[in-house]
């Protein structure tokens, strides 16, 4: 290892003496990487904002198992079962609740412009917790009440005014289906690209707000079981044991269930999937251009190397070398950019878009492998030049 580093340092950047001889040049190339690297960081930042904000509520259902009807796509479309299940559920050992759980998406009027905005309306028991949100917990009691609401403060659209009258203890009301309701409290959830927001209710309001729907029509069965006992294998006996009329998730599948719906069903997660492919390819044919210009101005130089007995490895690793170079250097631009970019974004979409380590990483990854693409692409001229061609 000591002596590939001292070899390392003994050898003649070329590389970097090529790239940095043009600089018009190398200014070109960089900027083209640093463009695709932010293309690949938007889609990217798109596509992990989709799949976090879609599964939040996912995310904090209080529940160890989780009864869906088979005919529910996602969160924001869930098919309705038969309460029944849920009293059929407790008759397994091991199961300590099974709560009902609604949620559909309405038309409501924003409470200062009063214009109709849709909003996905989650609601239960309020003498049970079904989330694992402690801002929501501490406010139960105020759900009791008919016609009173939890707003989410972080809903998509301009509240703050009526956020301030909340937080203020000012009565703050509103209308939905013809009804007058009371926004009581705030919790922090977020919009998604399913749902501007979330408006949280106890049961019995909810089925005010749908008059035509049964309470024995549930969107969700939410099953927490008893301790010691393990969430696999109970979920394993109500499946067995429940009509196929419903279908039973342990809560981790659940949070799958939704992202997979966005990942393979939804065509805006193909949609992200391909604009960081088509970002790749821009990156690999930008890089190809320069480096294939590099060795086309420089190729009766690398012929002497030939005719002096360098083998075509070396001046292979002339022309890596400048493509790791490219690489890192437009990395550092085309990071630095989406950063500003990503905040821009989610104060315009109220989405969760953000700078991740893992994300640097992976763009990071893919533009090494985007320049060593255009590289090896670049080579294959220089592979069969013949020194007695050249002069």
């Amino acid at each position: 290892m000591i002596s590939l580093l001292q070899q390392l340092q003994r050898r003649t950047p070329l590389g970097w003496l090529q790239l940095s001889r043009e600089r018009s040049r190398l200014l070109v190339a960089l900027s083209g990487i640093a463009f695709a690297d932010v293309l690949m960081f938007m889609q990217l930042g798109f596509q992990s904002a989709l799949y976090d904000s879609n599964t939040k509520l996912s995310r904090a259902l209080d529940a160890d198992i989780v009864l869906v009807s088979p005919q529910a796509r996602n969160t924001q479309n869930l098919s309705t079962f038969s309460r029944r299940r849920l009293y059929q559920a407790n008759d397994i050992e091991g199961v300590q609740s099974a709560e009902p759980f609604y949620s559909n998406v309405i038309t409501w009027k924003h409470p200062d412009t009063r214009k109709e905005a849709s909003i996905q309306v989650i609601a239960f028991n309020p003498d049970q917790s079904a989330l694992n949100l402690p801002e929501v917990n501490q406010q139960l009691d105020q759900l009791k009440l008919p016609d009173q609401v939890l707003f989410d403060r972080n809903a998509r659209g301009d509240y703050t005014q009526a956020i301030a009258q909340v937080e203020q203890g000012q009565p703050t009301t509103t209308e939905i289906e013809r009804r007058t309701v009371t926004i009581a409290g705030l919790f922090t959830l977020g919009a998604s690209f399913g749902a501007d927001g979330v408006l949280i209710a106890s049961d019995q309001t909810f089925l005010h707000f749908f008059p035509r729907r049964e309470a024995a029509s549930v969107s969700l069965g939410l099953i927490k079981i008893e301790p010691g006992y393990d969430s696999e294998a109970v979920a394993a006996e109500l499946d067995a044991y429940l009509p196929e009329d419903v279908r039973v998730l342990t809560h981790e599948e659940y949070i799958a269930f939704e992202e997979g719906y966005w990942k393979t069903e939804s065509p805006i997660g193909f949609i992200f999937g391909l604009g960081t492919s088509m970002a790749f390819v821009v990156g690999v044919v930008i890089v190809y251009q320069v480096l294939s210009t590099d060795v086309n101005s420089h190729l009766k130089e690398y012929a002497t190397f030939k005719a002096m007995g360098y083998r075509n490895q070396y001046l292979l690793a002339i022309v890596f070398e400048e493509a790791i170079i490219l690489a890192l250097l437009g990395f550092i631009p085309g990071f630095v950019l989406p950063i500003g970019l990503y905040r821009v974004a989610a104060q315009a979409t109220a989405l969760p878009i953000y700078m991740k380590s893992s994300r640097a990483i992976a763009v990071l990854v893919l533009t090494i492998l985007m320049c060593a693409i255009s590289g090896a692409i670049a080579t294959r001229k220089l592979q069969s030049a013949d020194p007695a061609d050249m002069f």
